[in-house]
């Protein structure tokens, strides 16, 4: 498991544009939200997609992007987009590299049935590409607005630091 402070995983992926997006994009300029989910349009992933696409001003007035990680394919997370007017980049992260990278491939047990499927989290990457906050298994609803909340803080504690 990955822990705060350490140097975050670079990854690049193809997302529902097939534009290909890398870490390295936004160093020195933005923070990144990197949040992993199950699945596409699934009732959780949409609740936190959701959240997320209503705070995108917020996010980019505090020099943040956020994006969306899942197995799915790109046409998959096209059409998620479309279907819920989505304004977060979602990333396809079909090889499960990405997934692993961050350590969010697990073995999970439902009703007795074990499978391996995506432990939803999110990680704070700043500008520095390090680790702000890591969070594994958070909860979908509310999700956002608690990720927004601590990008205010890192980003109000690195205004103070430059002054």
């Amino acid at each position: 498991m990955l822990e705060k402070h350490q140097i975050a995983p670079l990854f690049s992926s193809l997302n529902q544009n097939n534009q290909l997006i890398s870490l390295a994009d936004y160093a020195g300029s933005k923070n990144v939200v990197l949040y992993f989910y199950p699945k596409d349009d699934t009732p959780g992933c949409t609740i936190e997609a959701n959240q997320f696409t209503q705070r995108i001003d917020q996010f980019a007035e505090q020099n943040t992007v956020i994006i969306g990680v899942s197995k799915d394919s790109c046409a998959s997370h096209a059409d998620f987009v479309a279907k819920y007017s989505l304004k977060v980049e979602l990333l396809a992260d079909t090889s499960g590299e990405l997934c692993e990278n961050y350590g969010v491939w697990r073995e999970r047990e439902k009703e007795g049935v074990k499978s391996m499927a995506i432990f939803r989290s999110s990680f704070i990457i700043d500008k520095q590409g390090r680790l702000a906050e890591v969070m594994y298994g958070v909860t979908p609803e509310g999700h956002a607005q608690a990720v927004l909340e601590l990008i205010i803080a890192l980003e109000n504690a690195s205004t103070t630091t430059s002054e």
